[in-house]
């Protein structure tokens, strides 16, 4: 089974980011009940019990973190997501570590949209200034094991623990 560990996202208003950028770029958004930011992603993993009592040493984050501005991964870019930079979130990586779990690169983010294209580059860069330092949204204290089918019409979630 395709496993990841993940805290759930809420943004403030998610359908507003779309359309500020409906017609800028063109891509695969995320369902706003899919909404995360991923720890650690493991992958096919065939004992789900030995990674619950792994994760059983983790505690939850202390507060919510905010999550401000967006960004994007690529050149040119084709990731298209929001910022979660809090020290927070770099001690409880660091928990994670020491857990014994792989946090490859760990930058913390919340996908938001797989970029196709983008149609007007200047229209893109001018957009993301307007999000600088811009609060959009929380990620919540909780932390959870997700299982992820990938079907035709995306991938479902289901939480595990």
């Amino acid at each position: 089974m395709r496993l990841f560990i993940a805290s759930p996202v809420i943004l403030d208003d998610y359908q507003a980011i779309k359309q500020d950028f409906e017609g800028i770029i063109e891509g695969k958004w995320v369902e706003e009940e899919n909404l995360h930011l991923t720890w650690v992603f493991l992958g096919e993993c065939e004992d789900a019990e030995a990674i619950k009592a792994q994760l059983a040493a983790i505690t939850p984050l202390e507060t919510e973190v905010p999550v401000a501005e967006l960004g994007y991964f690529g050149r040119p870019p084709r990731v298209f997501f929001a910022k979660a930079e809090s020290k927070l979130l770099y001690d409880k990586a660091g928990a994670f570590k020491t857990a014994g779990f792989d946090l490859y690169r760990f930058k913390p983010h919340i996908t938001l949209c797989r970029i196709k294209q983008i149609h007007n580059y200047r229209a893109f860069k001018e957009k993301m200034k307007s999000y600088r330092e811009k609060r959009v949204g929380t990620v919540l204290p909780e932390i959870y094991l997700y299982h992820s089918t990938i079907t035709q019409e995306g991938p479902h979630y289901k939480q595990l623990v």
